[in-house]
């Protein structure tokens, strides 16, 4: 099911978000590795948190990028064939929309680590 559903929202876009939510985890965890080890709070390290939240919001827009580019390809066909069926829009609007809702779940977890990784860093600095 899930691979069905990447390869239905485009392997460019799709791939490129997974690729954007994995820099933000592996950022994540090697930021999170890194202050408890070592507790040490540099500007680097209180910085990275805010740099996490950056990477959502790219995988986001990145996911409307893809829908919008999607949508415009879907509009093209169909002021060419004329006439579409209803289903076959409503199809079409759903397809376009998985590159968004992939978007969405990628800055949430993006969102979720900074806000973490902001606890932490405002626990520990304190």
């Amino acid at each position: 099911m899930m691979i069905e559903l990447f390869v239905m929202g485009g392997p460019f876009f799709m791939g490129l978000i997974t690729l954007i939510l994995m820099a933000g985890i592996a950022m994540s965890i090697f930021t999170f590795v890194r202050l408890k080890s070592t507790g040490e709070f540099t500007v680097q390290h209180l910085s990275m948190p805010d740099l996490i939240r950056h990477i959502g919001i790219l995988a986001l827009v990145v996911g409307f990028l893809g829908q919008m580019i999607g949508l415009f390809s879907a509009f093209q066909a169909i002021e060419q064939v004329g006439t579409v069926s209803p289903a076959l829009l409503a199809g079409g609007l759903k397809v376009s929309s998985i590159t968004t809702i992939y978007g969405m779940i990628s800055f949430s977890i993006c969102y979720l680590a900074y806000f973490g990784l902001n606890v932490l860093v405002k626990e520990n600095k304190a």
